[in-house]
């Protein structure tokens, strides 16, 4: 090798290693933030994991449901049940810069992984199904039709589909994300609830986790075979412990952690955070909860610590993974129910 071709690629891994030092300082820079949204109010609070405080609140937004945000940390979106509107919210002022009109009254959101759509789950019974917002020109795209109203959208963890979950219709209904058309569609015998994935080695989607209505517990769906292969419900309470009965359903709340290992999963009617091992859904234990309702749980990058919302108390319980104890409790809004992690710029 020449001496001038040795300088030419010193030049190019040069270059390679700044850009590779650029996008980790850029990640490093993003800050880890737990967004809960607060139903019977018109603020959005933001935690900060590290200290578990709140730093920032988003107001004006009246009866908001569902947050996330993009890719890039540059946004949050929510769904504003008042105006039947998704908001956009920019994260160094945490204003509403946009809002835009939906086809109904909206649930929960999902964001696209690759930051173009943002899909709302529409509850109204007509026309109902997952509308489409486009983030670059902030406007409505269209409605996906599918069998019945959606409560909770959800984009898989490859970014490939969208899976909505009906109450009315009783139905998962998965959506193609290229094509933004039905896929398939399972007919459960219960109204659908949250959901979560477990994957394959490749990232391909290998199980759909589906919360019911009425059910203490959770359907496995097989996303390969479209069908329903197991049941599962949560632990009885200890001896002399009672149920709580606050809450619209008895589990209601679930998310896999990062490294695939542990599904965790409210128990609104026990009051429970509790923890499955994956892939064999052996039932490690729970963590008993001193705020009450457990309605949504979200977990840092890490799948260290759980955040759950608690609607009845006006609170958020934090609880450790590994201990699976609740470490402490943070005052929010009124009637938090969803709450996301995000990494905000």
């Amino acid at each position: 090798m020449t001496m001038m071709n040795r300088r030419a690629l010193g030049g190019c891994l040069a270059v390679v290693a700044l850009v590779a030092l650029c996008t980790i300082t850029l990640a490093a820079q993003k800050k880890v933030r737990i967004i809960q949204t607060n139903s019977a109010g018109d603020n959005v609070h933001l935690i900060d994991p590290a200290t578990n405080k709140v730093v920032g609140v988003i107001e004006g937004i009246e009866v908001n449901h569902g947050a996330g945000a993009s890719p890039d940390g540059s946004r949050i979106y929510v769904s504003n049940e008042a105006d039947s509107m998704l908001d956009f919210v920019d994260v160094k002022t945490l204003k509403v810069t946009a809002r835009v009109p939906l086809s109904g009254h909206p649930n929960n959101i999902a964001v696209g992984k690759d930051g173009r759509r943002v899909y709302v789950g529409i509850r109204d019974p007509e026309p109902g199904g997952v509308d489409v917002v486009d983030t670059a020109s902030k406007k409505f795209v269209k409605t996906i039709p599918t069998q019945g109203a959606i409560h909770n959208p959800y984009v898989t963890p490859d970014g490939k589909y969208v899976v909505a979950g009906s109450i009315s219709g009783e139905t998962v209904n998965v959506i193609d994300a290229a094509t933004e058309k039905p896929a398939w569609t399972l007919k459960m015998d219960l109204g659908v609830r949250p959901m979560t994935f477990a994957t394959n080695a490749d990232g391909s989607t290998k199980w759909i986790f589906v919360q019911m209505s009425g059910f203490n517990g959770f359907a496995v769906v097989d996303f390969a075979t479209h069908k329903e292969v197991r049941r599962i419900k949560n632990p009885d309470l200890p001896p002399g412990k009672k149920t709580v009965p606050e809450g619209s359903d008895p589990s209601h709340g679930m998310q896999v952690t990062s490294d695939g290992k542990t599904l965790v999963v409210c128990s609104r009617l026990n009051n429970y955070l509790y923890f499955y091992s994956l892939p064999d859904l052996k039932a490690l234990g729970g963590a008993e909860l001193g705020g009450m309702g457990a309605g949504w749980v979200t977990l840092t990058p890490d799948g260290k610590t759980a955040y759950v919302a608690n609607p009845v108390t006006n609170d958020v319980s934090v609880v450790d993974v590994k201990t699976m104890k609740e470490t402490m409790r943070i005052p929010v809004g009124f009637v938090p129910k969803r709450n996301a992690t995000a990494l905000l710029q």
